[in-house]
Formats: C-alpha cells, structure tokens, sequence
C-alpha cells in the first residue's frame, strides 16, 4: 500500500510517496503558490506524479492552521487567507475523480507524528513534540495516539496563557508562550541584550552592518554557536521560557518525553540545556517524581510528510 503525503510549507510543498514499511519512494518540492485555487491545483499536479510511480491508496496534507475534527477542513490559516472554513480535502478529492480518500492535518500534528513513528520519539508512550521555529507549534501522543481534543484545537502550546498582560501575541491575546519561546522571540532578547550593552554586544551589532533592529536569528545561531556570550544569553532566555512551557505542560499531561524541533533545535544544547534547568526548576513535585527527557528531534524536515502519509493509511486501515 502507498499513501501520498504532501507538506505545505510557507515557502515550498513537499510531496513524497511512501509505502506502508515507511520507506521514501520518491520525493520533489515546488514553490508554495500565494492563493487558494493555485495551492488546490498544485495538490492535483502533485498527485496525477504520484500516479506515475505508485498505486496511490490515500493522501495526506499537512498545513498549517487549525484543522477541524473531521480532518478535511481548514478552519483558518494565518498564511492562507482564503483558509476559512475551507474543504481543503473534499477539494483534492472532487478534483481526482473521488480515486482515493483525503485526510488533512496541522504541520505540528503530522511532524510530531512523524517523530513519533521514525524518528527519536520511537519508545515513546507519552510524547510531546515543540516545534521553535516562527512561532511555537505543539504536537501531543498520548497513549501512543495522535491528541487533538473535541474540536481538532488541541495542542496549541504556543498560545498558552504565560505572562498575565505581556507582550502582544497576533492571535489577539497576551503573553502567549510563543511570544517567549520562538525565533522572533530570540530576537527580541538579543536586541533588548544588545542595547543594554553595547560593548558586549559588539559582535552581534557588527553582524548586522551596526544596525540593532537588524540583527537575525540566522546571525545569533552563528554568533551562539562561535561562544558570543550575548547570543549565548538570548538562547538562553528562550530555553528557560521552554522549559516554563513544558513544566506546565507536564502539570496537565506528565508526558515521558519531549521532543524540540523547528529551526531554533539546530543550535543543541546551547538551547536545549537552559530548557532542561527551567524545567526542573518549575515541575511540580520535582523532587518526588521522574523527569521527562529532552531532547532535539531526529527526523529533519521530512517528518511532516511522513507523518501525514501514516495518518492517512491508518484512515483507511480504519474503515
């Protein structure tokens, strides 16, 4: 049995074919196109190749936004405004001759998924996989399922209530975890670090042609990792804000694992240990119970696509 999935990314779609042994049969990408109707036409192109190459049983898209229970329908989409109550996968399904049934799911779902099946969190029974990239995406297996609570909202970790009226979050609310723990965020802390003193940051506000408001996470990842003390600091206020989030996290869930991907996760340790000391710091009964583990994801960018391909021969295992 092969199964397509495709990941909508911001900047490409990745598609790739695989059978049921989780093996890549062939993957290609393409830029990700600006509308609605352009995207669904994409999806329509991406499957008549998957054709070519094999049987295709099911299809499986990752998007990002929130995905209503059924599966088959984006509720919205910061990136694509048409995304509004949208029938993404009656759509792919209408267009190919109803030939095989279409699931969709959140990207933080289909690549926590992803980890889960192939990648770090194998072993697992409790995981929950951060994703630290432009924002903060949350993915929760719990029982060694696939959680997204009554309506498809379940974790959205990067909208957690943290600091009660702190910085303004774009979903309308404040102090939303991911206005902490993201790349934006990691910016703003280098900046704050930077005009605070000069001196120290002098390295960093050379990187960026001596412009402050210029300074990226692109360069604070270089900087961190060539021991620029200040680029250093600022991972090192995100990583305890991680580590704030996941105790919470562990209050409501007790997971055995989490997992951190996203763009931030490249830069290790230099991350992932401040996370680890907040962590410990802010569990409840930390004395008196096991700590879950920490650690980076192991499955690279592929793990959306695989991810959603599973999900979706798992749906038609099911019926």
């Amino acid at each position: 049995m092969y199964a397509l999935g495709i990941d909508i990314g911001g900047t490409k779609i990745a598609s790739g074919v695989y059978d049921d042994g989780h093996h890549l049969i062939q993957e290609w990408h393409v830029p990700t196109p600006r509308t609605a109707a352009a995207i669904d036409q994409q999806l329509v192109v991406s499957y008549e190749q998957a054709k070519q190459m094999a049987p295709i049983a099911a299809v499986g898209i990752s998007a990002a936004g929130n995905v209503k229970a059924d599966r088959r329908t984006m509720s919205f989409s910061a990136n694509i405004p048409a995304w509004i109550d949208y029938p993404l996968a009656g759509k792919l399904e209408t267009a190919i001759g109803h030939e095989c049934p279409v699931i969709v799911e959140n990207d933080a779902n289909s690549a926590g998924w992803g980890e889960f099946m192939c990648g770090i969190g194998v072993g697992s029974r409790n995981m929950v996989m951060l994703t630290v990239g432009t924002g903060l995406g949350a993915a929760f297996v719990l029982d060694r399922h696939l959680y997204r609570g009554s309506f498809g909202m379940a974790a959205e970790a990067g909208h957690f209530p943290m600091v009660p009226d702190g910085r303004f979050c774009g979903c309308g609310l404040s102090g939303c975890a991911e206005k902490y723990v993201s790349g934006p965020a990691l910016e703003a802390f280098a900046q704050a670090f930077v005009r605070r003193d000069p001196v120290a940051g002098k390295h960093l506000v050379s990187m960026a042609g001596g412009d402050v408001t210029a300074i990226s996470g692109q360069m604070i990842s270089e900087a961190a990792a060539d021991g620029d003390p200040v680029a250093i600091e600022a991972f090192g206020w995100v990583g305890q804000w991680l580590g704030r989030t996941m105790a919470a996290i562990s209050a409501l869930l007790d997971p055995d694992l989490f997992v951190v991907g996203g763009g931030l996760s490249a830069a290790g340790d230099i991350l992932l240990e401040p996370a680890r000391r907040s962590y410990a710091r802010y569990l409840q009964a930390a004395r008196y119970r096991p700590h879950a583990g920490i650690v980076a994801a192991s499955a690279g960018w592929r793990a959306g696509m695989l991810g959603v391909a599973d999900l979706a021969m798992r749906e038609i295992s099911q019926r």
